[in-house]
């Protein structure tokens, strides 16, 4: 057995070779052929499509895959361009319908010959890297029918022609038009964009630039915008109903061109219906439209700012340099807020509470605001109005709306301290007056000021108050300590800590022998009990009540204050007084003694004394008497001083001196802490530094600040580089 050979078996092919009829391709197609003319024919229904299948699938597996192919090609073609010949046959409207039909046949004919060769898609079709059924199908539609030489310029008429009677207001058959443009993009993108987007957007350009001449001639600038706004959404529309989606895009920003870029700085100047327009008549809707349509085109709405901007400023500066506004503090500042609302309600309303718009509007009342130097006074002024009678009856959150919108308007200006010094001076005078309508809303404000400017911009302020509640305090004291002053005059102090309130030293009055004997016994009473400070009396700041008797004996309590006080006194033992012997006896300051007069002689109502010659203003000739035929229906009559709201010249000079001194301290220390910090630093450096350091009180000028380091210099606090000139170190 181990002797015998292995013998390896071997399986051969079967060698019986299957003979193919010659005829059998020619035969096979022949009924394939058939069945597609009969399914062009709409006679499918009698066919086997198992058994085409089957023939389809043995001309393949018998390589006989190229005949098919070429038949299939050879076959549609011959099909297509019979349909292409009634397709140009075709009158009038039914042009296209004919087209659309003859579409929905063709494709419904490729779906069943692509079923019946689907073999052949699947293996011969890649292998040989030739065209897929339904896409061979389609291209051939494009190239024998779509791109015919008598089809192609007259589809495109059509459409367009459609196009143009549509927007011309006609109806048309949206449903057809749909169909044939997504005929068009079935065929692929570029021919959709080729036989009908590029065009279509060219006619476009053309018609709306013709439109929009038209209208711009005819229109002002709210119906033009209403016009431009009704063709946009047109458009937008169009697409929707059978266009393609991305043409959207394309075909807006044609109408944007046209109708809304070529001609946005026309609109907006428009006489008499432009931007400048609408703003003076608060068109909200006009302003809004025209914000949509400009957002939507370059440099829109930087042009609608631009020219919102300029009438803001040239509006802002007639308001602040009007002398007829000026003559009112308040109407003023009252102005100033009104406009403010209008704008803001404009930018909430119209302009989408666009913050580049907010950021105008706050830039632009910052420019114009600041050009008045007297802003900060007036502002103040306004305050002191409200807190003193505007806010009777009203509740806290119109007080709070109010003092909020006050501080809007804090916040614009440059000049902070400035405010701060007239605010001091009125709030002392409310608080010394007791007329401040509510203590929450002046310290609510208070609390705001602290907010936005810190500590140390309101410790003074709320020094003054703690001044308010102590004085209470202290007069319980005196009072209870002088059991024996009962029935005398009563005299209420209010103690003032120097520094806080906006004191004038060396202020001289001599007053009533009465009033003077009690104020003795008080600062007697004060020093005792305090040690270690001082008293100085601010005669100027004090108020009175008398007790008077006129001629007929009537009776009335006179509130005035301590000026006329000791000058009405000087009555009870003299029938006449001369202005002289006023001034020698008082010793009150001639501008004040004239004020006061003046307001107890001259003004109708007021008037206890009598003085000749009668005139409006005081001489130092005149001479004064009671007026015992004064009257009024009151008892209480409050006899106020002739003062100009808003300070004189002088005055107004003082303060800013004033100001001035008060700035020096702070740059200096601004500079210091800069320096520290930095060590060694140019001129141009600290200038910038200092300044937005204290940008939130005031704008520092170069020029102070200059003096401020030569001053700092010359107390070695810095000292100049021995090379470079404009460089500066710290010394510790």
């Amino acid at each position: 057995m181990s002797n015998q050979k292995k013998r390896n078996f071997q399986i051969d092919a079967f060698k019986h070779r299957v003979v193919v009829d010659p005829k059998y391709a020619d035969k096979t197609w022949k009924i394939l052929e058939h069945a597609i003319h009969e399914i062009y024919n709409h006679n499918a229904s009698g066919l086997s499509f198992e058994e085409l299948y089957r023939n389809a699938y043995n001309m393949v597996l018998h390589k006989f895959g190229e005949k098919l192919y070429n038949g299939l090609v050879a076959t549609m073609t011959s099909h297509l361009k019979e349909i292409s010949k009634s397709t140009e046959a075709a009158q009038g409207d039914s042009f296209l319908e004919e087209l659309n039909r003859k579409w929905n046949d063709h494709n419904k004919a490729l779906q069943m010959i692509r079923d019946i060769l689907m073999y052949m898609d699947r293996t011969y079709i890649p292998s040989v890297h030739k065209t897929p059924v339904h896409e061979l199908g389609l291209n051939l539609w494009r190239d024998t029918i779509i791109h015919s030489s008598k089809i192609q310029a007259r589809l495109q008429n059509t459409l367009l022609e459609l196009v143009q009677r549509e927007r011309t207001g006609e109806v048309i058959d949206r449903g057809l038009m749909r169909n044939i443009v997504k005929m068009l993009m079935d065929l692929g993108s570029s021919v959709y964009q080729e036989d009908f987007e590029k065009p279509f957007l060219e006619v476009s350009a053309e018609f709306y630039s013709c439109e929009s001449q038209k209208f711009i001639e005819c229109c002002d600038c709210g119906d033009y915008l209403k016009k431009a706004e009704k063709r946009l959404n047109e458009e937008i529309e169009r697409v929707t109903h059978y266009l393609d989606s991305k043409s959207e895009v394309k075909i807006t920003n044609v109408v944007e061109k046209e109708m809304i870029a070529n001609h946005m700085l026309r609109l907006v100047h428009m006489e008499n219906s432009g931007l400048v327009n609408m703003l003076l008549d608060d068109k909200f809707e006009d302003m809004g439209r025209m914000y949509n349509l400009f957002r939507r085109v370059p440099d829109g709405l930087s042009t609608i700012r631009e020219v919102m901007t300029s009438h803001l400023r040239e509006t802002g500066k007639q308001l602040v340099s009007d002398p007829e506004r000026l003559k009112d503090p308040v109407e003023f500042v009252q102005c100033l807020l009104d406009e403010k609302d209008k704008y803001d309600s404009i930018i909430s309303n119209a302009f989408n509470n666009d913050k580049a718009f907010q950021n105008a509007l706050n830039s632009s009342f910052e420019y114009f605001i600041n050009l008045n130097a007297r802003s900060p006074e007036f502002i103040s002024l306004f305050v002191d109005d409200k807190l003193r009678k505007g806010l009777k009856g009203v509740s806290e959150e119109d007080v709070e709306i109010i003092l909020d919108k006050v501080m809007m308007l804090f916040r614009y200006l440059q000049e902070k301290d400035v405010f701060e010094k007239y605010y001091k001076q009125h709030l002392a005078k409310r608080l010394l007056s007791g007329k401040t309508v509510s203590d929450d809303a002046e310290r609510s404000l208070i609390v705001k000021l602290k907010t936005e400017c810190g500590y140390q911009f309101t410790s003074k302020l709320e020094g003054m108050f703690t001044d308010m509640k102590t004085s209470q305090d202290t007069m319980q004291g005196f009072y209870a300590s002088h059991l024996e002053l009962g029935d005398g005059p009563t005299l209420v102090v209010q103690v003032l800590t120097t520094g806080s309130w906006p004191t004038q030293p060396g202020v001289t009055c001599n007053l009533p022998a009465e009033m003077s004997a009690l104020c003795e016994k008080f600062r007697s009473y004060y020093l005792g009990t305090h040690t270690g400070r001082r008293l100085s009396w601010q005669t100027n700041m004090g108020t009175a009540d008398i007790k008077a008797t006129f001629g007929k004996g009537q009776k009335h309590e006179l509130n005035v204050s301590t000026y006329q006080m000791c000058v009405l006194m000087l009555f009870n033992n003299d029938d006449r007084l001369g202005y002289k012997e006023i001034e020698q006896a008082t010793e009150i300051p001639t501008a004040d003694l004239k004020r006061c007069l003046q307001s107890m002689a001259c003004v109708k109502g007021k008037n206890v004394l009598r003085k000749e010659p009668m005139s409006k203003d005081i001489g130092e000739e005149d001479a004064f008497f009671v007026n015992d035929k004064f009257t009024s229906k009151f008892y209480k009559v409050k006899i106020g001083t002739v003062v100009a709201q808003k300070e004189s010249e002088p005055e107004k000079q003082e303060t800013r001196q004033r100001v001035e001194e008060d700035r020096k301290p702070q740059i200096e220390a601004a500079i210091v802490r800069i320096m520290k910090s930095r060590r060694v630093l140019d001129h141009n450096n600290i200038i910038a530094e200092v300044t937005k350091q204290l940008q939130s009180r005031f704008l520092a000028n170069p020029t102070e600040i200059k003096k401020r380091i030569e001053s700092l210099i010359e107390r070695d606090f810095l000292e100049r580089d021995s090379v470079d000139r404009k460089l500066y170190r710290y010394l510790a």
